[in-house]
């Protein structure tokens, strides 16, 4: 389940129109959260505020095996409309399979004036937490620079590590560390640069998007054609009997002048999509704001990844699709050309939801022809459509041949976000249980 920090991040970038889906740090999240879910260690508690739109605390502790917490605090330029833990959708704070939408430029703000000038504001984020009693702090500033740029600072200081300088120089490590990233999107291209103050480490990632790609507004002349004929989100030049859908590749490069090393990776991903339906910004929504027809999906949302480090030798290749409406499946094979090693893993996602009764329906009146006042119309009483069925929660489960098996349900009862997980290695007797925990997180909108 995400932290409430990630959940405000993710909001923030939704609220500014910023994808950062279409990056190559995020290329196998599809088939990751699926198979590398966190199981909770323990006991942990978390509880978190949004007293106004723009500023937010949060509040964890965790009690076993040992007792720590933390007290975090963010605050954005922009307003967000954060629910509650009673009323947010489980899909907006489980990380879950997903299908990605098409790629598009990311556009910025309307312009403003002031007295002749531009006052454009500028969309930022910081984020700022403690831990007790350690005394470790994290800190985070997020801003956009550009429609198309995004800079980010990320920062850490650990005062334990100065308690021991002789133990700190030989383990190599450093009380502080900042990280740099700037990201540009253009909607065909993908890139982020970064640099770690620790290690001298600079980084390149680009992501490359083939096939069409869409546009935030279009004009309302393109609207109207395209109400003629509107086309799948995934549709793309393929042959007849295939998936259809958009091919995604990328590559990233590390260099490390402290340590005199290097590091290369290079990947692929392909991504089909069912038929889109409003409110994709790919079909124009129908007049009185009526959505189309849904009617079974022409293909299963499917997403492909393959990975390949040639310093390392490590190759990953990953099958990722939902084979109905409340179950997905996902294969993943590791091989290591150096030493042979293998790993084949399998997992699942199934999403459990409330069945809402249907409502009762009155016949319709049947009129008194022996009443001198016969009505002239009879009007019969439409049956209420029957409401959608709430989704409770997602059960996940993972197994690999190296024996780790691991199980989790993440959902929410009454107020409250639980997650309960266990994670075990068969293959021990000594311990077959590795982790078991549970945690409970409670969000106020109020």
């Amino acid at each position: 389940m995400h932290p409430f920090a990630t959940y405000v991040l993710r909001s923030y970038y939704n609220a500014i129109g910023w994808n950062e889906d279409d990056f190559y740090a995020h290329i196998t999240r599809s088939s990751s959260a699926i198979l590398d879910f966190e199981v909770p260690s323990g006991l942990k508690f978390a509880i978190s505020k949004s007293p106004n739109p723009l500023f937010k605390t949060s509040y964890s502790m965790s009690a076993l095996p040992s007792l720590h917490g933390s007290i975090g605090y963010i605050f954005t330029s922009c307003d967000l409309d954060i629910n509650g833990s009673r009323n947010v959708r489980v899909k907006d704070i489980v990380e879950r399979f997903r299908v990605y939408d098409q790629p598009r430029r990311p556009e910025g703000k309307p312009e403003e004036w002031l007295a002749g000038e531009r006052v454009d504001p500028r969309d930022y984020l910081i984020y700022g937490r403690i831990y007790v009693p350690t005394g470790r702090l994290e800190a985070i500033y997020s801003t956009r620079i550009a429609p198309t740029w995004q800079a980010q600072i990320a920062a850490i200081s650990d005062p334990r590590y100065s308690l021991n300088n002789a133990e700190r120089y030989r383990s190599g490590a450093s009380p502080t560390n900042a990280l740099l990233k700037l990201q540009h999107a253009t909607g065909r291209w993908c890139t982020e640069y970064s640099w770690s103050a620790e290690d001298q480490m600079w980084g390149i990632q680009c992501m490359h998007n083939f096939g069409r790609i869409g546009n935030l507004h279009d004009a309302p002349d393109d609207l109207s054609k395209s109400k003629s004929k509107v086309k799948r989100v995934d549709e793309e030049d393929a042959m007849e009997g295939g998936l259809k859908g958009r091919i995604s590749a990328g590559a990233e490069f590390y260099l490390s002048t402290k340590e005199k090393s290097a590091g290369v990776s290079a990947g692929i991903r392909f991504t089909t999509l069912p038929d889109a339906t409003p409110p994709s910004a790919q079909v124009p929504p129908t007049p009185n704001g009526a959505t189309a027809p849904k009617g079974p999906p022409s293909q299963p949302p499917t997403t492909i990844t393959a990975m390949f480090n040639p310093m390392l030798g490590h190759m990953s290749g990953a099958y990722a699709a939902r084979v109905s409406r409340d179950l997905s499946l996902c294969s993943r094979f590791d091989f290591n050309v150096y030493s042979y090693e293998s790993e084949w893993s399998l997992g699942a996602e199934w999403w459990t939801r409330r069945r809402h009764p249907h409502p009762r329906t009155e016949p319709p009146a049947v009129p008194d022809l022996s009443s001198p006042t016969l009505p002239l119309i009879v009007t019969p009483t439409q049956p209420a459509l029957p409401p959608p069925d709430e989704v409770q929660g997602v059960v996940k489960a993972r197994a690999s041949t190296t024996a780790d098996v691991s199980l989790m349900w993440e959902g929410r009862i009454r107020n409250l976000l639980v997650s309960l997980g266990m994670k075990s290695n068969l293959s021990s007797r000594a311990k077959p249980i590795k982790a078991i925990g549970i945690e409970l997180s409670y969000f106020s909108s109020e």
